[in-house]
């Protein structure tokens, strides 16, 4: 899924004041974190989540395989938080 920049600043906008949806922890992507965030995106379209504390380049790779995976669009990494965004079938989230 690609999103434009206009729709990443507009999405980065929704998402600071959420809360943290799915942590991943120091086992990393592991089939479980997998489900739950598949479950998250779909009942919330845009999600946080708390990447293990690694590497920059590590984190990204993990935010990669999730969009990958699932379809989804990632909007943000700051730190240790990463924003996911994947359109229901009946979006909540108007995109401009």
């Amino acid at each position: 899924m690609q999103i434009t920049p206009r729709q990443k600043k507009f999405l980065r906008a929704r998402a600071h004041p959420l809360k943290v949806v799915v942590t991943i922890g120091a086992k990393g992507l592991t089939d479980p974190v997998r489900e739950e965030v598949e479950l998250a995106l779909s009942k919330h379209e845009l999600i946080k989540l708390k990447l293990p504390a690694e590497d920059k380049q590590a984190k990204q790779a993990i935010l990669e395989s999730l969009v990958g995976e699932l379809g989804a669009a990632q909007v943000q990494l700051i730190g240790r938080v990463g924003v996911l965004y994947r359109a229901a079938e009946k979006p909540v989230i108007i995109l401009p």
